[in-house]
């Protein structure tokens, strides 16, 4: 699963920052993973971890999978290069989160729904589940919303750090589901257009999310 070569995506686990390294596996020993100096993508500096520090871990395999894990800077040692040594959990203890459209969530998200056209009056809701493809979200009363209609969504999405991502996308309504038992009706939308830097926000939270719900099946 993981190869020498292969780049790996860290994130402090307890931080106010959002700061992002990127690294690449130079060794891989047992449990342990040994990996060059993690540069920020913010700054494009080297990055220095004290020993015990806790991480979260993020790679791309080959069958296109996205796969996290939580570990932990051992230490560091100097061969070639110098290198920091990361706990490793084994590839059984990896969470597999696939990409995009497949990875969808269970999750209330505040969302504020503007027309594009001026078609209706701005009203906010909450998403039924999200994935970096698109949501399922609550429909006001007496709408008049019909599919392939377009709208532009304000996503508010809360990380676990205390921050919030905002993010604001071009969508479209695929269908509308009627709701029964005096319930609402819901409309899945595709999200249309989203950067690179949106889709991997969303899919943080997707992450952060299922990690926390595992957690509590424990």
């Amino acid at each position: 699963m993981l190869n020498i070569g292969d780049t790996l995506n860290l994130e402090i686990k307890y931080s106010d920052s959002r700061e992002k390294f990127k690294c690449k596996i130079v060794d891989k020993r047992g449990n342990q993973l040994l990996i060059d100096y993690p540069v920020s993508e913010k700054t494009g500096k080297t990055a220095f971890f004290l020993d015990g520090t806790e991480i979260k871990v993020s790679f791309f395999a080959k069958d296109n999978g996205a796969y996290m894990f939580e570990s932990e800077i051992i230490g560091r040692t100097k061969e070639n290069i110098p290198m920091i040594i990361i706990s490793y959990p084994g590839q059984d203890k990896l969470f597999r989160v696939q990409r995009r459209e497949f990875v969808r969530i269970d999750a209330s998200v505040d969302m504020a729904v503007h027309s594009i056209n001026d078609e209706f009056m701005p009203f906010t809701t909450v998403t039924v589940d999200i994935s970096a493809g698109g949501a399922v979200i609550i429909l006001p009363p007496n709408h008049n919303f019909k599919s392939q209609t377009q709208i532009l969504c304000y996503l508010v999405l809360p990380l676990s750090n205390g921050e919030y991502n905002y993010i604001k996308v071009h969508s479209k309504i695929i269908r509308i589901i009627n709701g029964d038992m005096g319930t609402r009706d819901k409309a899945p939308i595709q999200f249309i257009d989203l950067k690179e830097a949106q889709i991997q926000q969303i899919m943080r939270y997707c992450f952060e999310r299922q990690l926390t719900e595992r957690k509590r099946e424990r």
